[in-house]
């Protein structure tokens, strides 16, 4: 056993954003959410047992490489619900867009990636979600399913 803490999982990520109250209408166009909390320049969107913070601060651009990946039930309808919307989806294999303020969002699909939530997770967020074989492959690979 390592003498050094392990990595667990990641509790939330912040977004830096140009006005809470805007972000939280634009993230709501394209995701069912509800919120964990609110506060003067602070948001957070519950995601079960993880939540994404949207922080007010100054508008600094967007970077090429930053980005997080938000994991989704559809990804087609996000896909839809974006170009509806006339957000730009990134060009190649991925759903990556770009928010009002700079931020890099990856959409991926629960059932293709090794990603899980437990099912007393699911089962509070009132879900019913598998796993692709690749993914279920994945996870066999390292000892995980």
């Amino acid at each position: 056993m390592s003498e050094r803490p392990r990595l667990v999982g990641i509790n939330h990520v912040a977004l830096e954003v140009g006005d809470v109250d805007e972000a939280l209408a634009f993230y709501g166009k394209f995701f069912d959410f509800s919120l964990r909390g609110q506060s003067n320049g602070a948001a957070f969107i519950d995601i079960g047992d993880q939540f994404l913070a949207l922080m007010k601060a100054p508008q600094s651009g967007p970077d090429r490489a930053r980005h997080f990946g938000l994991v989704v039930d559809d990804k087609e309808r996000v896909r839809r619900a974006l170009e509806e919307a006339g957000v730009e989806v990134i060009p190649g294999r991925r759903l990556d867009f770009l928010d009002p303020w700079g931020n890099r969002v990856e959409v991926v699909q629960y059932d293709q990636i090794q990603f899980t939530k437990t099912d007393r997770v699911l089962d509070g967020m009132g879900l019913e979600l598998g796993k692709t074989e690749a993914a279920l492959g994945e996870l066999r690979e390292k000892g995980l399913e």
